[in-house]
Order: structure tokens, then C-alpha cells, then sequence
């Protein structure tokens, strides 16, 4: 089994509702987004997966995202755009799109600060 990693951010405001502190407030962050596939098989050049659909499926996920208030988006009209919530959504938007028996998505990692990570796997 191989495990590849890649690496992305986008810069986005959220709020929470419901929440008692700070984070009520409309507020932003430069998150960080670190996706781990799990490969089985190499392909006969010895590719897990290519790097370049992983970055593009990935960026075309993250450009949704990017400069926008998040709690204003669809996605987040019944939760909260929480490092948690951000790392499922992101997790399920790619499983649909590149899990396919010998790739699949490991776990997604959210950050929205240097100290403060979320992760998501099934």
C-alpha cells in the first residue's frame, strides 16, 4: 500500500452560528488542506496516481471555497463551515470523484491555523 500526499490552501471567512465566543463573529482564515490517497497498485511507470488530476480534482474543490465567505455557501446551509465539517465535505467531494478500487481518498486534513487541525478518514 502507498500513501501519497498533497498539499493546498485557500484563504475564506466563516462564522459560527450557535457558537458562544468569538467565532460568532464573521471572521477569516488561510487554510490549509493536506489530502492522503491510499494507493494498492503502481501503473506500469510506476504511478500510484497522477499528482496532476489529484492537484486539479483538489483545486477545482478548493476554488469553491477560496475568497468567499464560507457560511454563506450552500454546502454549509445545515452546518457550520467548522475545520471538521470543511474536512468531511472535502473528503466526500473527492472519494466521488477518484476512488476507484486501487485509489482512494485516506484522510483529508483541515487546518485554519499553524496549531489547529482537523482531520476526516472512513
Amino acid at each position: 500500500m502507498y500513501e501519497l500526499e498533497v498539499y493546498r490552501s485557500f484563504s475564506a471567512a466563516h462564522q459560527l452560528k450557535g457558537y458562544n465566543g468569538d467565532c460568532s463573529k464573521l471572521h477569516g482564515h488561510n487554510w490549509e488542506v493536506t489530502i492522503v490517497m491510499a494507493v494498492k497498485e503502481l501503473d506500469t511507470v510506476g504511478i500510484g496516481m497522477d499528482f496532476k488530476v489529484l492537484k486539479r480534482e483538489l483545486d477545482r474543490i478548493l476554488g469553491e471555497f477560496d475568497h468567499a465567505n464560507l457560511s454563506e455557501l450552500p454546502d454549509f446551509a445545515a452546518m457550520n463551515p467548522t475545520s471538521e465539517n470543511l474536512a468531511r465535505l472535502i473528503y466526500k467531494k473527492l472519494a466521488a470523484e477518484l476512488d476507484d478500487g486501487n485509489v482512494k481518498v485516506g484522510r483529508v486534513k483541515v487546518s485554519e491555523s499553524p496549531s489547529s487541525t482537523a482531520t476526516y478518514y472512513e
